[in-house]
């Protein structure tokens, strides 16, 4: 294990302990919170994390619970972890995360689809969410079956009751989930410069938000998610009528980049939604990612119309 100098970030964090022997309900709580916040099991010893504030939060909270238990314990930060460099580790996790997702695919297509049922594959959907530090390929096959689930139980809106509507939609919070990725920052873009120039955004999960918050990207029935073969830019764009050409060729980029489907042919999104990816995995917040993802959706946009312009 390279520990890391005080110069450099180290991309994980590592969690040794060692309880007694007599703590065995102690020892059940700590695993279970470990296989709650996605932790690896490293072969040698010891559960590692990606370093970012929230899972420095986590392990500490940990540590201070091992210690409560009598045992021993250190919270290490680290460039590499033995002789697993960080590809390795970062494919160990997706891994992971795959397997979590495959159940749920599988209860989705085999469900009777029940309210209750829904509800309940929604909620686990989101805690695997939470913990898929390097967004899996299986997550947005996820994400596209329960917005077919949601178009088929929801009655659409005609363009004269979409535009009626707009007016409800002024001067609130839009609520989405942490880390957001390529398609919510390119709605939260496309809200605030079509939709309602002084819409806020504030993130949480579909049992925290206010009343009067509006969800999006929240793998709920409530709001503006994916549905169909639709991301939840898509979503919004159709939903309020925009038609702005520069905007469709964006809807394209964003599908493209976040079901990964080719639908478009679009390869534009990729790097933008790699960026992305990278701020996250350096822990940065969650406002500040919105902000720079919403700065570079404001630049493609400016790009694509300038090019049209010239056309």
């Amino acid at each position: 294990m390279a520990i890391a100098d005080q110069e450099t970030p180290a991309p994980w964090l590592l969690l040794i302990f060692k309880l007694p022997v007599k703590q065995a309900s102690g020892r059940v709580e700590i695993w279970r919170k470990l296989k709650r916040y996605g932790a690896l099991a490293m072969p040698t010893s010891g559960y590692v994390l990606p370093n970012t504030l929230a899972n420095q939060e986590r392990f500490e909270w940990l540590a201070a619970a091992i210690r409560k238990y009598k045992g021993q314990v250190s919270v290490v930060q680290a460039q590499s972890i033995g002789d697993l460099p960080s590809r390795k580790l970062t494919q160990l996790f997706t891994e992971a995360r795959s397997r979590d997702y495959e159940p749920i695919l599988k209860e989705l297509r085999n469900a009777k689809r029940s309210s209750h049922q829904l509800s309940r594959i929604r909620k686990r959907f989101q805690e695997v969410v939470e913990i898929d530090f390097f967004n899996s390929p299986l997550r947005s096959r996820v994400e596209a079956l329960l917005g077919r689930v949601d178009a088929a139980n929801k009655v659409p809106d005609t363009d004269d009751q979409q535009l009626r509507t707009k007016k409800k939609y002024l001067s609130r919070t839009w609520i989405t989930r942490p880390r957001p990725g390529i398609d919510r920052v390119s709605s939260a873009w496309l809200i605030r410069r079509f939709i309602d120039q002084n819409s806020k955004f504030a993130f949480g999960t579909n049992s925290q938000r206010p009343s009067n918050g509006i969800p999006f990207d929240m793998f709920g029935p409530q709001g503006f998610g994916h549905r169909g073969d639709d991301c939840t830019f898509e979503t919004l764009r159709k939903q309020f009528g925009i038609r702005d050409h520069s905007v469709a060729t964006i809807a394209e980029i964003i599908h493209d980049a976040d079901l990964a489907d080719e639908k478009f042919g679009r390869v534009e999104g990729i790097g933008l939604d790699r960026v992305l990816i990278g701020w996250a995995q350096q822990g940065m917040p969650d406002e500040e990612l919105l902000r720079r993802g919403i700065e570079l959706i404001e630049g493609l946009y400016q790009s694509i119309s300038e090019a049209g312009r010239k056309q």
